[in-house]
């Protein structure tokens, strides 16, 4: 790529090298890996249970339409990173192109994110256990408080171990969902019964049709199939200790759509053609549901396993997110400058502590109310996961203006569709916004925790500025590539 106009060179803002200390540990297989992981967690194997009891078989209709959307945002952060790969990802584009402020809300934002959806994993792991009626005596907040340190453990001792141990959790998901998708093929094509049901389309028919519960139901919904597709931006921070990004991240991200038509669409609808959708329930994974009326001895505990991976896979990829977010902002002037320190190990130590502090607020929640922490929590993420999509969309679109006005050079793998597209989907996740007013008390209560929200963020960024950490530089002029 050709040198920038030296004319432009005294407006271009100091943006902080995010990557500074980093081991660029990650290679093409973790990275596709991890692309898939993001897109496959506990949203589908915990989830959709519960959102099945909700909407029946619409539940396949409303994970394409945010299986959609998701891909339009990976591919709009897939264009951020091959414009400059690191690991601050969204938090760094933002104070790129949007300001200080701007990475300072994106930043803590996310954080809110990952750890409400820390809690929702390593509840999930405590509920998965309790699958087993020897641990039944076992109080939920030991699995809970076990994860964490076992996870917390994986972290800390270097980027080579958490892509290594999530290239295998990530395998095993999608090797277990290959296997249901085949045998629940099978079993379909051939009319086998199962629980005493003739499989087949009549299951959908005799039991209400796709809406049992109306459209309205299946629409609120959506803020909850959003959770299922948040890990979906790992791949950004991931991209930054990854040592040829620019070959891998275009296949990695390519591949997802397809890969979440097939794992989540076409697995709902095989679960509600292999037993009536009434069968599934909260509390419980639908395939271990499906396994269980199978009545093959063992394979329920196996798909037990695979669902508590997919937990630990999880709750492995949000302590390495924060880590990073939090140490970029940092460097930015946007976190306390403590969150900055790299262990011997080349990892954000503070920032991954900082995030186990808050998951430890939900061992004690599974202390409290242990049949309700999931719900509880599962909400405050999903705003979490909307503001983190929109930055990045934002960023992106300032992006594709700055190349449009020839400040910069595009770096290739643009967001088809854009600016349409771009603008598409902030609607959509306003819309998500909008949902949420009227699923009442979940949703409903969520949002009227906003202001408090809103108020912590005042309150920090003032108190940080106070402190002269913080710059407001905005990102009108982003800084362009001279490689």
């Amino acid at each position: 790529m050709s040198k920038p106009d030296p004319a432009l060179e005294d407006s271009i803002p100091i943006i902080p090298e995010d990557d500074d200390g980093y081991h660029k540990g990650l290679g093409a297989r973790q990275i596709q890996m991890i692309a898939v992981g993001g897109a496959i967690g506990t949203g589908l194997f915990m989830g959709a249970g519960s959102r099945l009891q909700v909407a029946g078989p619409s539940l396949a209709l409303v994970y394409l339409i945010c299986g959609v959307f998701s891909f339009l945002i990976m591919r709009a952060l897939g264009e951020l990173v091959m414009y400059r790969p690191t690991c601050g990802s969204f938090v760094s584009y933002a104070r790129e192109f949007l300001g200080e402020k701007a990475a300072f809300v994106a930043g803590w934002l996310s954080f809110m994110n990952w750890a409400t959806t820390g809690i929702v994993d390593i509840t999930a792991v405590a509920m998965y256990m309790h699958f087993w009626g020897t641990f039944a005596a076992v109080p939920q907040w030991v699995f809970a408080l076990m994860a964490l340190c076992i996870v917390t453990t994986l972290n800390m001792v270097g980027v080579r171990w958490f892509g290594e141990i999530e290239f295998w959790f990530s395998l095993i998901k999608i090797v277990a969902l290959c296997l249901f998708l085949v045998i629940g093929s099978v079993i379909l094509g051939v009319r086998m019964p199962v629980g005493g049901h003739t499989t087949g389309l009549h299951l959908i028919a005799d039991n209400g049709g796709i809406f049992p519960h109306g459209l309205i139901a299946s629409l609120l919904l959506i803020q909850g199939v959003v959770f299922a597709y948040s890990g979906i931006e790992l791949i950004g921070t991931a991209a930054g200790e990854c040592a040829d990004v620019r070959t891998v991240l275009p296949r990695s991200i390519n591949s997802v759509i397809w890969r979440i038509g097939l794992f989540y669409v076409l697995s709902v609808v095989l679960l509600v053609n292999l037993l009536p959708w009434t069968a599934y329930h909260g509390g419980t994974s639908p395939f271990v549901t499906f396994f269980q009326a199978l009545g093959v001895p063992g394979v329920d505990t196996i798909m037990n396993i695979v669902v508590l991976t997919a937990a630990l896979s999880s709750l492995n990829s949000g302590l390495y997110s924060t880590g990073r977010v939090l140490r970029a902002m940092a460097l930015g002037g946007a976190a306390p400058q403590s969150l900055a320190r790299m262990n011997a190990s080349s990892v954000p130590a503070n920032g991954i502590w900082l995030t186990v502090a808050v998951y430890l607020v939900g061992v004690g929640l599974n202390y409290v109310v242990p049949s309700q922490v999931f719900e509880i929590v599962l909400n405050m993420a999903a705003i979490g996961i909307i503001s983190t999509w929109g930055f990045i969309v934002v960023s992106q679109m300032k992006l594709r203006q700055a190349v449009r006005s020839g400040r910069i050079r595009s770096a290739g793998f643009e967001m088809p569709g854009a600016p349409f597209t771009s603008w598409l989907t902030l609607g959509f996740l306003a819309s998500v916004l909008v949902l949420m007013l009227f699923d009442y008390p979940n949703g409903t209560c969520t949002l009227a925790t906003m202001p408090v929200v809103a108020i912590m963020l005042v309150l920090g960024w003032k108190y940080l500025s106070s402190n002269g950490t913080t710059s407001d530089s905005t990102g009108e002029q982003p800084r362009i590539p001279t490689t």
